[in-house]
């Protein structure tokens, strides 16, 4: 049975193609992120939507459209196929008759990370790479850990000083090699450009190799399969590099074109940070390119991203989905992280806070109607970031007193 039907890589830019028996960074020609292309009429042969019902709940049981050759290469901790909660009462709350959460935070190292690094990791195994290496604000840096942990291969984390304590401890438990940078995202992939040649490791960064994207797709390839082939109106992501975003898009186009869901796609819309938002900018100037973002601030770490290689391919989805892009303040994140919480029972990173909180803006502006199916993505688990909440006194009972006069 064939694995995978992976044809060739293809910049997203300027279109030139490229072979796949080697790694790849960027195109060559212009710098821009390299995409996976698959032989679609293969799989249209090879698969139908039946197929999958029998299959394992993990990323990999789509994996037809994955670009792993060989299943030996691949490298799993059981990554994929996360919750869709319906969030009636959070829904109620905020006006929203039909809204969805894609809880994120059921992954094996808590976050979406581990999607787009299982395959990373696996093709980069199959290539035969054995040193690897990632700048990150925190939770890819963990899951790349994780998985180099599990291939076996000598894994390099630089991540800037003030990234959440659990993200560092993660790496380091899991035997990377840490190391803080002075500065932003920015500067610690300027580090591991840096050591590439001399060092010889391969590079992990955000969309500047071409196979992160295509495990950022499952979660659009959930979705449809999850609301069985009808996508839902609006879905909300929290956007730094745009991975995610750009990779559900992709999932959607690729599932057109075999025919398994109708048109239209939902209208997508990014979130970002107030104190961190070249995307939403540059929407809102109608640029097709973001300019950096100075003096990035905000507690969502995971979208404190100033530039991004991607920033055009958010933008274009942004705008062929007739969606938008929105920032929310660092109050109202800590607030819609309560909101979840008190609601749904649901634990949310600031990242995926973040998402509900754009959810409850648009609502009031009129932007999302009361009826429109509404997802969220809860992009990972907020037991990561205790110093974001504080906890009150809490009252102290003595059991050998009136109990049942303290609680009155």
């Amino acid at each position: 049975m064939k694995l995978s039907f992976l044809s060739h890589l293809e910049c997203s830019r300027c279109g030139a193609t490229y072979p796949i028996d080697g790694p790849q960074t960027v195109c060559p020609k212009c710098g821009k992120p390299l995409f996976a292309r698959y032989d679609l009429e293969g799989i249209s042969r090879a698969l139908t939507k039946g197929d999958l019902a029998g299959r394992g709940t993990s990323i990999w049981r789509y994996r037809e459209f994955l670009p792993i050759a060989e299943e030996e290469h691949i490298v799993s901790l059981g990554e994929g196929f996360t919750p869709l909660i319906q969030a009636a009462n959070l829904g109620e709350a905020i006006g929203l008759g039909d809204l969805w959460v894609k809880d994120e935070s059921r992954m094996p190292t808590g976050t979406f990370k581990d999607r787009g690094l299982a395959v990373a990791v696996s093709k980069a195994q199959e290539f035969g790479i054995t040193r690897i290496a990632i700048p990150s604000a925190g939770n890819a840096a963990a899951a790349m850990a994780a998985y180099g942990a599990r291939a076996g291969l000598e894994a390099f984390v630089f991540m800037p000083q003030d990234a959440p304590r659990m993200n560092k401890l993660e790496c380091f438990l899991r035997g990377a090699k840490v190391f803080l940078i002075k500065g932003l995202i920015g500067e610690a992939g300027k580090v591991v450009l840096q050591g590439r040649e001399e060092l010889g490791w391969f590079d992990m960064s955000t969309l500047k190799e071409p196979y992160r994207v295509e495990g950022k797709k499952t979660m659009g390839l959930e979705l449809a399969e999850q609301f069985g082939w009808e996508l839902p109106d609006v879905i909300i992501y929290p956007t730094g590099g745009g991975t995610g975003l750009i990779g559900m898009w992709k999932a959607f186009a690729e599932l057109e074109e075999l025919g398994w869901i109708p048109s239209p796609r939902p209208r997508m819309i990014a979130v970002q940070a107030e104190g961190c938002a070249p995307i939403v900018r540059a929407y809102r100037e109608g640029r097709a390119e973001a300019e950096p973002w100075e003096a990035p601030a905000t507690i969502a770490a995971g979208i404190r991203v100033p530039a991004a290689i991607g920033d055009f391919l958010s933008l274009q989805v942004i705008r062929e989905s007739k969606g938008t892009a929105i920032t929310v303040s660092d109050g109202e994140i800590l607030e819609a992280m309560e909101l979840l919480a008190r609601h749904e029972g649901l634990m949310a990173c600031p990242e995926g806070a973040a998402t509900i909180a754009a959810a409850r803006k648009l609502r009031k502006q009129g932007e999302l109607g009361e009826a429109e199916r509404v997802v969220a993505f809860n992009t990972g688990t907020g037991l990561k970031y205790p110093q974001l909440t504080q906890l009150p006194d809490l009252p102290i009972l003595d059991p050998s007193g009136d109990v049942v006069a303290a609680l009155l």
